[in-house]
């Protein structure tokens, strides 16, 4: 039995392989928003139990959809916060490694810690659609697609993404 055979996602089978397929994936989306597994999967159960509060008037062949426009939706309301944490981070003072370790170790260390931070300075859409590209092996259709915009956008947000992280990298 085809999910796409029975009418609506308030079935429990129906709901529960909805979420046995798409929790994953919907759960990274979140995690490169927030950059937080916690929040991560508090954002992922609040988007499934908004599916089953909707189960009747979302179309099984339309809950993927659903899910991560919902998905999208709740990382837009968290933007403002996400904002605050980020300059917060970025203008705490970094702590040096111990001068015992080999130079080696210490510069690779501090040049993570940069790139980390040059990827945290990007825009929320930038980030987003970086390390779902670069990390998740997403196409940039699958990113538009969760995303809700055109492939172009998410052509132009990864070349603005890439060309911020260039700049970075030159300063490191």
């Amino acid at each position: 039995m085809s999910l796409k055979s029975l009418s609506h996602v308030c079935q429990e089978k129906i709901y529960a392989s909805l979420f046995d397929k798409y929790a994953e994936d919907i759960n990274r989306f979140f995690f490169y928003k927030y950059g937080n597994k916690i929040a991560a999967e508090e954002a992922v159960q609040e988007a499934f139990i908004k599916l089953w509060e909707n189960c009747k008037n979302v179309p099984v062949e339309k809950a993927k959809s659903y899910l991560f426009t919902v998905a999208n939706n709740i990382s837009l309301n968290a933007i403002k916060h996400q904002k605050v944490v980020l300059r917060y981070a970025k203008e705490q003072p970094q702590k040096k490694e111990d001068q015992q370790d080999p130079a080696y170790k210490l510069e690779e260390e501090e040049f993570k810690q940069k790139l980390q931070r040059a990827i945290g300075e990007l825009k929320p859409k930038q980030r987003t659609t970086f390390l779902l590209h670069r990390i998740d092996g997403k196409t940039y259709k699958e990113i538009a697609e969760i995303e809700n915009v055109s492939i172009k956008a998410i052509e132009k947000r990864m070349s603005q993404a890439l060309a911020q992280l260039r700049q970075h990298i030159e300063q490191i």
